[in-house]
């Protein structure tokens, strides 16, 4: 069965991105990203390949789920579909629906959804964010990348939110990079 496999960028003190979506405090060069462009190259935007002159290949994943907020900014700079070819599912209640090529644009209940991907063959599915999606889809969520960044966010958008609800985990990867980006890799442990 497939896996929803949560690969995402956090910083030390837990925010995924900055309170009105900004992520650009991440560093956005080093062997970190040589490593993700090099090994999951599906999980750099449309926009960013093109510019980079890197072909479309889907190494882990062939589809990527996201909430609106995570969404919106590659509409910013003019990219509808911005991880084609792999099929987008957008979870949004706010949009409406839409299915063009590889892009959907659903209100579906996004248990639901994921449920439905993970029962068709094909390659993992990437829930590339956000945090209030992430939190609702927690007992979903196979494997954590957490890609914990040498920063101090001070606030923004959480990794998970949604409450307390402790949730275990099992270290199965640690992954340090010399411009100070660690990649832990869990599995959830079901009870």
């Amino acid at each position: 069965m497939r896996k929803l496999v949560y690969f995402v960028a956090v910083s030390v003190d837990g925010c995924i991105a900055g309170p009105r979506g900004e992520y650009d405090f991440y560093p956005m060069e080093g062997d970190h990203i040589t490593a993700q462009v090099e090994e999951l190259p599906e999980t750099i935007p449309r926009h960013m390949r093109e510019a980079l002159g890197l072909p479309a290949r889907q190494v882990r994943f062939d589809t990527v789920v996201m909430g609106r907020g995570t969404y919106e900014p590659g509409l910013a700079v003019g990219s509808a579909d911005p991880y084609h070819p792999l099929e987008t599912v957008v979870l949004s209640r706010r949009l409406p629906p839409k299915q063009e090529g590889s892009l959907r644009i659903t209100p579906e209940d996004p248990i639901a959804v994921v449920r439905a991907l993970k029962a068709r063959t094909g390659r993992d599915i990437w829930l590339c964010g956000g945090g209030a999606l992430a939190g609702y889809l927690a007992g979903e969520i196979d494997e954590w990348v957490v890609k914990v960044n040498p920063v101090l966010a001070g606030d923004g958008i959480r990794l998970l939110a949604g409450g307390f609800h402790p949730r275990k985990l099992k270290l199965r990867d640690r992954r340090s990079f010399t411009s100070g980006v660690t990649w832990l890799t869990y599995d959830a442990i079901r009870e």
